[in-house]
């Protein structure tokens, strides 16, 4: 598939993607990309966040591929069961940070856990960092098994946004291509 086929929603964490952020960049360089607006980035709800999602990719005109970053990435967890017969064709998800783990005592993301582990019913592929202060890469490895993402082991990234010098980052631009060339419209 290619990218002016598919609605690109892009589905930002915490916080929101700051500017410069590679998300933001991303929103920017794609016609076809839109951002999944939550109502309140800093103190986020899973069900609301979730809605919110789900009403983006109702409101779609084409196959929708989802482009998730950090807590994005958990609010698409929480909501791919939902998703199952819908037009979603896949998900790029970049940095999903240790709920259960590392950021276990930070209640602003208490309400993302437990995470399911059930297998998404779309491809998917998921991109980590081996030196996230969010989560450790193998807990990022088991993410990928649980959901039955394709995995990508980035190197020392960091938590990939713009804190850790990924503004562009057109290494996961590569990536997000070659991943939706896999897809079927």
């Amino acid at each position: 598939m290619k990218i002016a086929e598919a609605d690109i929603l892009i589905v930002p964490g915490l916080g929101n993607s700051t500017k410069g952020h590679w998300q933001r960049r991303w929103l920017e360089k794609m016609p076809t990309a839109q951002w999944v607006e939550q109502e309140n980035w800093e103190t986020p709800e899973r069900g609301s966040w979730g809605e919110s999602l789900l009403r983006a990719v109702m409101m779609a005109t084409r196959p929708v591929v989802l482009v998730g970053h950090s807590l994005g990435v958990h609010t698409i967890v929480h909501a791919s069961a939902r998703l199952a017969d819908t037009k979603v064709r896949g998900a790029f998800l970049v940095s999903p940070p240790d709920l259960e783990g590392i950021n276990a005592g930070d209640r602003r993301m208490a309400g993302f856990t437990p995470l399911p582990t059930a297998p998404f019913s779309f491809p998917s592929m998921l991109v980590a960092s081996a030196n996230d202060p969010a989560c450790s890469i193998e807990r990022a490895g088991d993410l990928a098994n649980f959901w039955g993402s394709d995995f990508h082991d980035a190197g020392n990234a960091g938590h990939i946004n713009a804190d850790s010098g990924h503004g562009p980052w057109p290494e996961g631009m590569m990536m997000f291509a070659r991943f939706m060339q896999r897809l079927k419209a």
